[in-house]
């Protein structure tokens, strides 16, 4: 069953622009893993419970019960930031800005 979207959810095209990098990233994690498990949480769905909470500010554990459970986002973001990819993505997304901004 489909969930009614957030306002913070990310459009079709923004995940585009995302969406090699996280799926790189998991490829390269799952190459490491000791059980080459690639789990099984929409990394789409993540990023948009991230958004949603960094948005409304709420507490992790209060994420609301459509979105991924508190404690896979909570893991994703903790590897994200441990491996850099947060930071990766945030480069892709201002050099979009400044190219718009033609700069």
């Amino acid at each position: 069953m489909e969930r009614m979207p957030y306002s913070t959810d990310l459009s079709d095209g923004q995940w585009a622009l995302i969406e090699p990098l996280v799926t790189a990233w998991k490829q390269e994690r799952v190459s490491r893993s000791a059980t080459g498990d690639p789990g099984s949480c929409d990394l789409r769905e993540v990023v948009n419970a991230l958004l949603y909470q960094n948005r409304t500010g709420c507490q992790w554990r209060l994420l609301p019960h459509d979105l991924p459970a508190w404690s896979a986002v909570f893991y994703y973001f903790t590897l994200w930031r441990q491996d850099g990819l947060d930071q990766r993505i945030q480069e892709i997304l201002r050099c979009q800005v400044r190219e718009r901004a033609r700069r």
